[in-house]
């Protein structure tokens, strides 16, 4: 089932378990069930440490990973682990043997002092690149505190049980039964969902900082590095690390790397970042920014935090379309990642909403997977690049609708279309869908700020030539300001400028 090289760097890998290790498998006589029973097999076959039991578990196929003559660690996968998941079956498999986790000590400790009995469910789908950031959080849980137990459930091998419970977007996560969240989470999110987030004493007792980054993205990353190098005291304090980037599945324009994907570029920065001395402060957003002797940032949690100078790096996020069924169908039909759910729509009629690069990638790739997509753009034209446009004319399951102003997402349990007017002849229009996808630009992260910064009509913060905003001392890069072009690469090198922009106010200062 494995192919050669991914079976060579799985060894290198298992020679680091700790313990040994029992894969205990409920199988029935069904393909998936066989297909489970011959990768369990296999990789027993590759490690005198792991062994494989037959059982019965709550559901079928599925299988569970536990330490030989240890209490179970409540790590289940439901179905079959491979694709973006096939990194969550390592990670299981080196930390239920006893292989330390890459996590902060404070967060250990925070998860050890969670009581009371939690079991989660999260339902992904192989293609999502978000999804195993979600199953690793909450497996690594079961592993540090006995009460806690995942399972992962792989959507198109539980189609009856996705559609009994109309999951139409992943990662959609289940706490004891009951929905709990839906979406990309890091494990400071669900500590947060949980009530166990960071204790804003521990945040107030921390010494003031020379440069203190609000944001965890490209920007904001660079601008810790080139901080750090300086020598002088740098923190970043941001509710999750990586930004809009960890919802990019394909970087292709990215200079020295042919090609990468959003989040392994995300997890090689936080680590380079975490070569120096920063101080990264992770599940906490900024709420407001007073101006004292030093700038004070407070935060969602009551905390404060002090720095000389402050570089704001809070990116942006998707643009909603602002019309009636938008929120009341959000993960009942309503999508913005078309990576991640586009197995839940195989074989049925959606539509996207916006011409733009974003939205005629992501109508080539839903097209590859559903019956058909219909492509709405507010403008006369699409805006998308000519080659992006060639290749989606070729697709014969597509078609586009211009001058298309959305007006209504309708549905009842689920979403069951879109109404538009068209612009040109006035005339209203109902096109029947199950599923909409919006695509439609992003909007900055700013609006926090209020009026106490220089912003322009859209939102971004007004920024000079050396990366600084309206009020001195305080500098922005990135996505959120009114840089012209929102690209990875634009955003590391605003950051390096603002950075080099605070210290050199420092100096002069």
């Amino acid at each position: 089932m494995l192919e050669k090289d991914i079976k060579q760097q799985l060894a290198q890998y298992l020679d680091l378990l700790e313990s040994d290790i029992v894969i205990k498998v409920s199988a029935g006589d069904d393909k998936v069930s066989q297909e489970t029973l011959e990768l369990v097999n296999e990789i027993s076959e590759m490690s005198s440490m792991i062994s494989v039991e037959e059982t019965t578990l709550e559901r079928t196929p599925s299988f569970s990973i536990n330490q030989k003559g240890a209490e179970d660690s409540g790590i289940v996968f439901a179905g079959i682990p491979l694709g973006h998941e096939f990194t969550s079956l390592v990670l299981a498999l080196l930390q239920v043997s006893g292989r330390a986790p890459k996590v902060e000590d404070s967060v250990i400790e925070q998860i050890k002092n969670i009581e009371g009995k939690f079991h989660f469910e999260t339902y992904v789908s192989l293609t999502c690149h978000n999804c195993p950031d979600v199953v690793q959080a909450l497996n690594l849980m079961s592993v540090i505190n006995p009460n806690i137990s995942h399972t992962m459930v792989e959507g198109s091998a539980f189609k009856d049980e996705v559609e009994g419970k109309n999951i139409m977007a992943v990662p959609s996560v289940y706490l004891n039964g009951e929905f709990m969240a839906s979406g990309r989470m890091t494990i400071e999110d669900i500590l947060n969902e949980m009530g166990s987030g960071v204790d804003a004493s521990e945040i107030n007792a921390k010494d003031p900082f020379d440069v203190l980054v609000v944001g965890g993205g490209p920007a904001g990353a660079s601008s810790a590095i080139y901080a750090a190098r300086k020598g002088i005291r740098t923190g970043i304090v941001a509710d999750r690390f990586g930004g809009q980037v960890m919802d990019t599945l394909g970087i292709e324009n990215f200079i020295s790397t042919k090609y990468t994907e959003g989040p392994k570029l995300m997890a090689e920065v936080e680590e380079h970042v975490n070569e120096y001395d920063v101080d990264v402060m992770k599940g906490l957003k900024a709420k407001d920014i007073i101006k004292k002797d030093l700038f004070e940032v407070e935060l969602d949690n009551g905390a404060i935090l002090k720095s000389k100078t402050l570089i704001l790096s809070t990116g942006a996020r998707w643009r909603n379309v602002g019309v009636p069924g938008e929120v009341e169908y959000k993960n009942k039909g309503v999508a913005y990642c078309p990576h991640c759910d586009a197995p839940l729509f195989e074989g049925k009629h959606v539509g996207v909403i916006g011409g733009g690069n974003s939205g005629i990638e992501a109508a080539i790739d839903l097209a590859g997977v559903v019956k058909h997509v219909t492509v709405f753009e507010f403008l006369p034209e699409l805006k998308a690049d000519a080659v992006l446009q060639e290749r989606l004319r070729s697709l014969p399951n597509v078609d586009v609708v211009v001058n298309a102003q959305t007006t209504e997402i309708t549905g009842d349990d689920t979403v069951n279309g879109l109404t538009y007017i068209d612009r040109e002849t006035k005339e209203e229009k109902h096109v029947d869908l199950e599923g909409v996808f919006v695509q439609i630009g992003l909007v900055p992260n700013t609006e926090w700020l209020g009026t106490k910064i220089e912003r322009n009509k859209m939102g971004e913060i007004v920024i000079d030539k050396n990366g600084q905003t309206s009020i001195p001392g305080i500098f922005a890069a990135g996505d959120c300001t009114d840089t012209p072009y929102k690209q990875i690469i634009i955003s590391m090198g605003a950051g390096a400028t603002a950075s080099l922009g605070a210290f050199d106010y420092l100096i002069r200062n």
